[in-house]
């Protein structure tokens, strides 16, 4: 795991990072509304917050699903893992800002490793 300014990541960060690893799908509250989503990326931002880059595929949201979303962890609650379908999110257009300090992507510190 990284070094997160010599703290220990907290209980939703550790979460997040296992259903990664383990491909499980999230459902939690962010912002005031449930999604379902699947974590791809997480680490930090550039402000040294937890962050996590998720594909949400189902759930609320203020805009269009499926699409991309960045999640600050502090701001994540009842979060809960489910199986599911893996979904993958559309194609990466632009390379992503969410995550600065990655510890976990999915592409490459899990599949890859299969």
């Amino acid at each position: 795991m990284i070094d997160l300014e010599g703290a220990m990541p907290n209980q939703t960060y550790t979460f997040f990072r296992n259903a990664i690893l383990a491909e499980r799908q999230v459902t939690c509250v962010y912002e005031g509304r449930y999604r379902e989503l699947c974590p791809h990326i997480i680490g930090t931002n550039k402000r040294g917050e937890e962050t996590v880059l998720a594909w949400q595929f189902s759930g609320e949201s203020s805009g269009p699903l499926p699409q991309w979303r960045c999640l600050k962890l502090a701001n994540v609650s009842g979060a809960r893992a489910r199986d599911g379908h893996w979904h993958e999110g559309g194609s990466h257009r632009t390379t992503q800002t969410c995550v600065s300090n990655i510890d976990i992507d999915i592409n490459v510190h899990v599949r890859k490793l299969r």
